[in-house]
C-alpha cells in the first residue's frame, strides 16, 4: 500500500543484530505514525591509490570482518573526489557504531589512499541517500505491522518499497505544538538541580490553552509528574522553549532523577530526552526547538533575555507583563501574597516563547526542508553546518565523495574593498548593492576546491586567474560549487516568481518568502564557508581569490561611475554610495549587467546621510523616515544601551530636523537625568563576552572582575558567556567598581560621572564633533550653546 506522510524526524535502533531506521511522521488523515526501514545498512568509502589492484585491496578489507558486525559487502565504485575520477571501495557493514572502528583498520590496508564518509550519522545518512526532506511530505510503499510496545504512535508501518519526497513543505493543519518554561527556587541565585526545586512549569499549546504546574511549596515531585503527564496526553509534535537546551531540559532531567522519576516525554516509552548533535536536546519522535538559537543570530539585540527580545520583536511589551529579577523569585515565593506574581511571570514567559515561535517557525521549517537537517538540529547548527548538509546532498547526487572534516590552522587573507568615505552630510544618496556578488563571482570564474589548479600549467585560455593573488581555476568543466550555486540562485529566482502568483498576506506567499530567504542565506554563506577551517570543503585559496575578484569588480564599477559623472561617496564590499542621478545610475546598472555579467540594484535611497572620517560608520535618513545607523556605538555590544539611545536620538534630530542646538540640549538633558538618578538601571548595563575562563585572564578588565564576583556568589559563568555589569561609585579602578548588574538595585549607587565621561559624551561626540561641538559645550548647564544655531548655519559655514 502507499501512504503519504509529513516527516518530523528519524532515528534508529538495533533489534537483535539488525539496524532499523525509524521515521516519525504525520499521515494525511492526522495520525501520528512511525515507519520502520529494515533494509538500510551503514557504509563508507575507501579511496584506492592510483596503482592499487581493486580486487586485492577488497580481499584484504573483507578479511577485517568481525562477527559482531560483519562486513557484508565490498564493491568497487567509480566516483569523483574534488572533481577528479577515482576508484573506491564501498564497504558495507551491519551495526552503525562499527563504522568508525572499521575506518581505522581500513586506513592501514595497503592500496588505500583515504577513507571517507565514515563520520556521517546513520540516521542522517538515510535522509541523504533517499532524498528525504524533514518538514516535508513524502509517499512510501509500506505494509502495516502490529505496533511495537513502547511506541506512542497511532500506527506502525514497515517500508517495503521506495520512499519519495513530494516536494511540499506545507505543515499539517493539526501540527500540535506546546511552549514551556520553568521557574526555579534558588536562594543563592545559582540554581542547582541537586538542591533547588522547580516551583512552576508553565505550558501553552497551539490552541492558546495555558496551564501552570505548581510545586507543593518546595516539593516539585507532583508538578514535574503533572508536566510529564500533560506532554504524554497532548502528544505535541513540536516542543518549544527559550534557552531550553542549556537550562530547562537539563534541569528537569536532573530534578526527575533526584526523585527517582523518568522524564518520560518522548514518543518512546521510558526513553528520556538526551543531548545530541550540535548540543541540542533530542526528544525522540518530537521536535525540540530552542528559539534562543535563532535569537542569537540577531546582532541588533544586545540583551537577549526573553522579555527584551519579545518586546523588540513586537510579541509582548515589557510594560505590559510581569517583570521579576530571578534573584527575587525565592522572596516572592516565600510570601503567599506575592506567590501569584511568580506564576504570572512564568505565564508571560510562556506566552512570549510561543509568540516568538510564530515569528521563527516558518523560516526554520523552510531551512530544515532545504538543508535536510531535522528541525530540532537546524536551529542548533551554525550557518556553516546548515550549508554543509545541503552541499553533502548535492555531492551525493553528483557522484562526488564527501571530504572528511579535519583539524586545520586558521589562515588569514586580504578582505574586501572599503573606501574612505567623503566626510560630512550628503543629500539624495543612492546605495547600489550587488545581488549575491560573491556567489555570482564564484559562478562566473568557476571557483572551487575541485577547479583550483595546484600543479598544472595555468593560462588565460583555459583558466580564470584571480587578480593580485594569482590563484588559477579551470574554466571547464563546471565545478561542484558552480553547479550548486547556480542551482541555488535559480531556485531562489523561481521561488520569487512563484510568489507573484499570491497576495502578500496569503499563507502561500509567506511560505515561499521564508523559503527564498533560507535559500539566499545558504547561497551567501558559501564564500565564507570555504574560508572556514571547520568546513569539509575548506579552501583558503578559493576564499582569497573570490575577495580579490570582488575588489577588482567594485573598483571597476567605482571608476565607471566616476567616468559617468556620478559622485561616489563611499564603497564597502559589494555596495557603493553615489549622489543619485537616475539617468546616470541606470547607465551604471546597465554597465554592470552587460559588461561584468553581474546584477546590481538600488538597495536604499537616503534623503540625507552622514559620514565621519571612519570606514563602516555612517547614519542615514531613509525615504520612509526611518533612521539607519551603521558602525557607531548604537550597534556595538560593549557600550551601554544609553549610548545607543543617545546616538540614535542625536542622529534623528540632526537628519530629520537639522537642529544642532536641539541635539546639544538633548545630550545635556541626558547628563542631567544621570546626575539626578533618573536613568533606568537596565540602560546602564555594559555587556562584554568572556573569551576565556575568568581565572585565565592576566589583566582584570571590568567584565572579568564582574564575572569573578558572580563566581564568588556561586553563580556559574563560562567561556562565551556575556557578562553584564554596572559601574558604581567608589574609589579605585573601574574594574573594582564593576558590579554584576543583577546585584545593583539602587540608582543612587551608580557612578554617574563614569557614564557621563565614558559613555554619553564619547557616544555623542562621535557625531557632534564633526559640527564643531566640544565636550565642554555638552556639559554646560547654560541653555544657550555657543557655536552654530542650526545645521544649516553649520553647512553654510563649511562651504565658505
Amino acid at each position: 500500500m502507499l501512504i503519504e506522510f509529513y516527516m518530523l524526524d528519524d532515528t534508529y535502533e538495533i533489534i537483535g543484530n539488525e539496524p532499523h531506521i525509524l521515521i516519525y511522521g504525520i499521515s494525511r488523515d492526522g495520525r501520528r505514525i512511525v515507519l520502520r526501514e529494515k533494509r538500510f545498512r551503514p557504509y563508507f568509502y575507501a579511496v584506492l591509490a592510483s596503482d592499487a589492484d581493486p580486487n586485492q585491496v577488497a580481499k584484504r578489507v573483507r578479511a577485517l570482518s568481525e562477527p559482531s558486525s560483519p562486513i557484508i559487502d565490498v564493491s568497487v565504485v567509480e566516483k569523483k573526489y574534488f572533481g577528479k575520477p577515482v576508484k573506491a571501495l564501498k564497504v558495507t557493514t551491519v551495526i552503525p557504531e562499527s563504522v568508525r572502528r572499521y575506518r581505522e583498520k581500513v586506513k592501514e590496508v595497503p592500496g588505500v589512499a583515504d577513507v571517507l564518509e565514515a563520520d556521517i550519522r546513520f540516521s542522517l545518512r538515510y535522509i541523504l541517500d533517499n532524498d528525504l526532506r524533514p518538514c516535508g511530505w513524502h509517499r512510501a510503499e509500506v505494509v502495516e505491522v502490529p505496533k511495537k510496545p513502547g511506541l506512542r504512535v497511532d500506527a506502525e508501518y514497515e517500508i517495503v518499497g521506495r520512499v519519495e519526497s513530494l516536494e511540499d513543505s506545507t505543515p499539517p493543519r493539526d501540527l500540535r505544538i506546546i511552549a514551556f518554561d520553568i521557574e526555579v527556587y534558588s536562594p543563592t541565585g545559582s540554581p542547582r538541580p541537586e538542591r533547588d526545586p522547580v516551583i512552576v512549569i508553565g505550558v501553552v499549546n497551539d490552541r492558546g490553552e495555558l496551564r501552570s504546574f505548581i510545586a507543593d511549596g518546595l516539593d516539585d515531585r507532583r508538578n514535574i509528574a503533572e508536566f510529564v503527564k500533560y506532554v504524554q496526553e497532548y502528544d505535541p509534535d513540536i516542543i518549544v522553549g527559550y534557552n531550553s537546551d542549556n537550562f530547562d531540559w537539563p534541569y528537569l532531567l536532573e530534578r526527575a532523577r533526584k526523585h527517582g522519576m523518568k522524564l518520560d516525554v518522548t514518543r518512546r516509552v521510558g526513553v528520556e530526552p538526551q543531548t545530541s548533535t550540535y548540543g541540542h536536546i533530542s526528544i525522540q519522535g518530537r521536535l525540540n526547538v530552542d528559539i534562543y538559537r535563532f535569537v542569537e543570530e540577531i546582532p541588533e539585540v544586545k540583551i537577549k533575555s526573553l522579555d527584551v527580545v519579545a518586546d523588540y520583536l513586537g510579541v509582548m511589551k515589557r510594560s505590559e507583563r510581569v517583570l521579576l529579577d530571578y534573584l527575587d523569585i525565592p522572596k516572592y515565593w516565600d510570601d503567599p501574597s506575592k506567590r501569584e506574581l511568580v506564576v504570572q511571570y512564568n505565564r508571560d514567559d510562556v506566552r512570549s516563547t510561543m509568540g516568538l515561535l510564530e515569528k521563527f517557525l516558518p523560516f526554520a521549517i523552510q531551512l530544515s526542508f532545504i538543508t535536510r537537517l531535522p528541525l530540532d538540529q537546524v536551529g542548533a547548527a551554525s550557518v556553516g553546518y546548515r550549508l554543509e548538509w545541503f552541499l553533502m546532498h548535492e555531492a551525493l547526487k553528483a557522484g562526488e565523495l564527501i571530504p572528511n572534516r579535519e583539524e586545520k590552522e586558521a589562515e588569514t587573507y586580504k578582505g574586501a574593498v572599503v573606501l574612505q568615505p567623503l566626510k560630512g552630510i550628503h543629500d539624495n544618496i543612492a546605495v547600489l548593492d550587488f545581488s549575491s556578488m560573491y556567489p555570482n563571482l564564484m559562478i562566473k570564474y568557476n571557483v572551487g576546491p575541485d577547479t583550483l589548479e595546484r600543479e598544472g600549467e595555468c593560462n588565460t585560455d583555459t583558466h580564470n586567474i584571480a587578480p593580485e593573488v594569482g590563484h588559477c581555476f579551470r574554466k571547464e568543466p563546471p565545478g561542484f560549487f558552480k553547479n550548486v550555486l547556480t542551482k541555488l540562485l535559480e531556485l531562489r529566482k523561481k521561488i520569487r516568481n512563484e510568489m507573484k502568483k499570491y497576495p502578500p498576506d496569503s499563507v502561500e506567499y509567506r511560505l515561499l518568502d521564508e523559503r527564498q530567504r533560507a535559500v539566499k542565506i545558504l547561497a551567501n554563506a558559501t564564500y565564507g564557508y570555504m574560508g572556514w577551517i571547520g568546513a569539509r570543503w575548506y579552501c583558503r585559496e578559493c576564499a582569497e581569490a573570490v575577495t580579490a575578484w570582488g575588489r577588482a569588480t567594485i573598483t571597476s564599477v567605482i571608476k565607471y561611475a566616476e567616468k559617468l559623472g556620478l559622485r561616489v561617496i563611499y564603497g564597502d564590499t559589494d555596495s557603493i554610495f553615489v549622489k543619485y542621478d537616475k539617468e546616470k545610475v541606470d547607465k551604471l546598472i546597465e554597465y554592470v549587467e552587460n559588461e561584468l555579467g553581474l546584477e546590481i540594484k538600488i538597495d536604499k535611497l537616503y534623503k540625507r546621510v552622514f559620514f565621519t572620517e571612519a570606514k563602516k560608520r555612517y547614519a542615514g535618513l531613509l525615504e520612509d523616515g526611518r533612521i539607519d545607523i551603521v558602525g557607531f556605538e548604537a550597534v556595538r555590544g560593549d557600550w551601554a544601551e544609553l549610548a545607543k539611545e543617545v546616538q540614535e536620538e542625536i542622529t534623528n534630530i540632526l537628519l530629520k530636523e537639522g537642529d544642532l542646538n536641539k541635539a546639544i540640549e538633548y545630550v545635556r538633558s541626558v547628563v542631567n537625568q544621570l546626575k539626578s538618578g533618573r536613568i533606568p538601571l537596565e540602560k546602564l548595563v555594559i555587556w562584554k563576552t568572556l573569551t576565556k575562563k575568568p581565572d585565565e585572564y592576566a589583566a582584570e578588565a571590568p567584565h572579568v572582575a564582574a564575572a569573578r564576583k558572580l563566581l564568588k556568589k556561586g553563580i556559574k559563568v563560562d567561556v562565551n558567556d556575556k557578562i553584564g555589569f554596572i559601574v558604581v561609585k567608589g574609589s579605585g579602578r573601574i574594574s573594582d567598581r564593576a558590579e554584576p548588574y543583577i546585584f545593583v538595585k539602587d540608582p543612587r549607587l551608580v557612578d554617574e560621572n563614569y557614564y557621563i565621561d565614558h559613555q554619553v559624551i564619547p557616544a555623542a561626540m562621535r557625531i557632534l564633533e564633526y559640527f564643531g561641538v566640544t565636550e565642554a559645550q555638552l556639559k554646560k548647564t547654560s541653555q544657550q550653546p555657543s557655536g552654530q544655531k542650526s545645521l544649516l548655519d553649520f553647512l553654510k559655514q563649511k562651504k565658505n
